[in-house]
C-alpha cells in the first residue's frame, strides 16, 4: 500500500532549513503547509507550550532572521508578522500535529516526517562514501614517493635519447665534379 501524496517532496524540502545544526521548519511554512493561519498555530503553540522542549522548538534571534532576509529564504522581517519566527524540528513537526488535530495536519506532518527520514538516509549513504574514500586514501598514504619514483622512470623512458650511430646497410657514394 502506497501513502497519498499530498504535497510534492520537493515542496517539502524547500521548506527545510538548518539552523542551530539542526534541520528546522518556520511555522509560517508549516501554518502554511497545514491550512491555518500562522497567528492561530502560534496561539495553539502557546497554549501547548510544555510539550515543546527546545530540542523539539525554539524561537529565532535577530541575527538568525537576518541571515534568512540575506539568504532570500524569506522576502523581509515582515514576512514574520511583527514577532520573531518559532522553528520547529522533525520531533517538534510531529508535536505540532498533535495539538493541531486536524485530518490535514496529520496527513502533511507524516509526509514530513518521509522526507526528513529519506534526508538522513541520505546522508548516511554519502558518509559511508567518505567512509570508502578515506579508506582508501589511508591506503595510498605513504606511497606517495613509489609513485613519484615510477611515474619518473616512465618519463625517463619516454624521453627519445640522442645516441650517436653507425649507420649500417647501404651507402651512398657521392660524387665529385
Amino acid at each position: 500500500m502506497t501513502k497519498p501524496l499530498i504535497l510534492p517532496d520537493q515542496l517539502i524540502i524547500e521548506k527545510i532549513h538548518f539552523i542551530r545544526n539542526q534541520k528546522v521548519m518556520l511555522d509560517r511554512d508549516l501554518a502554511d503547509l497545514f491550512d491555518v493561519k500562522p497567528i492561530r498555530l502560534r496561539e495553539q503553540l502557546k497554549r501547548n507550550l510544555s510539550r515543546f522542549p527546545s530540542h523539539f522548538m525554539f524561537q529565532l534571534n535577530d541575527d538568525e532572521a537576518n541571515f534568512l532576509v540575506a539568504q532570500n529564504i524569506i522576502p523581509s522581517k515582515h514576512y514574520y508578522g511583527g514577532t520573531m519566527p518559532y522553528v520547529f524540528t522533525e520531533h517538534g513537526i510531529l508535536q505540532l500535529s498533535n495539538i493541531l488535530r486536524s485530518d490535514k495536519a496529520i496527513a502533511i506532518s507524516i509526509q514530513i516526517i518521509d522526507v526528513f527520514i529519506q534526508m538522513r538516509e541520505i546522508l548516511l549513504t554519502d558518509k559511508n562514501l567518505l567512509t570508502e574514500l578515506d579508506k582508501i586514501k589511508q591506503t595510498i598514504h605513504g606511497h606517495e614517493e613509489r609513485m613519484d619514483l615510477m611515474y619518473n622512470y616512465l618519463m625517463e623512458f619516454g624521453k627519445e635519447q640522442k645516441i650517436e650511430r653507425t649507420r649500417i646497410g647501404y651507402k651512398k657514394q657521392q660524387l665529385n665534379s
